[in-house]
């Protein structure tokens, strides 16, 4: 299954370098099956990184990015366009279809060649057209972990999904007709 990434814009106090606590936007990325969901993980998120869970999500968008290169180590997220290849078997002709990649590096020398490395698994030729530092501050991809049923939740049992005890009360049982 493909993944599909939001971009999500948050709003907070942070503190700063110099100790000073000041209000910062700031992008983040997250893997998410909707908007419902890629706004309640970074809630989640922000929980866990704010204090005094004082912040609001200002901003939620589908991202065009395909796929994300992460690495151990890395400073900056560097956006990266490519235009791929093809030929149009009908028409005879080249046909370029752009994709952006989101790598994790040091500077645009450690991107492009991390970019080569990830990107050797392709057949077809391509062309990039474009890099420069994103003003992503982090990525969220999907952890399991993250989708445990939440405290006070029950969940729903296979047997009769529509009940949590798995039974229909109002059902007839064998052992209700033998009585009559």
């Amino acid at each position: 299954m493909m993944q599909t990434w939001f971009e999500s814009k948050a709003k907070y106090m942070k503190v700063s370098e110099s100790g000073k606590e000041q209000m910062v936007t700031e992008n983040f990325l997250l893997d998410a099956v909707s908007f419902t969901d890629a706004e309640a993980r970074m809630i989640w998120q922000l929980q866990q990184m704010v204090k005094k869970n004082e912040f609001s999500v200002v901003d939620i968008k589908k991202s065009k990015i395909a796929e994300i290169f992460s690495y151990d180590t890395g400073e900056w997220w560097f956006k990266v366009s490519i235009n791929l290849v093809t030929v149009d078997e009908e028409a005879g002709r080249e046909k370029k279809l752009r994709t952006y990649y989101l790598i994790m590096a040091d500077d645009i020398n450690e991107a492009l060649k991390r970019l080569d490395e990830s990107l050797s698994y392709l057949v077809v030729p391509y062309i990039i057209t474009a890099i420069a530092v994103s003003t992503i501050v982090d990525v969220f991809p999907y952890e399991p972990a993250e989708s445990l049923i939440p405290k006070g939740f029950v969940p729903v049992k296979e047997e009769n999904p529509i009940f949590t005890d798995g039974t229909n009360p109002f059902e007839e049982t064998e052992e209700t007709n033998s009585e009559e």
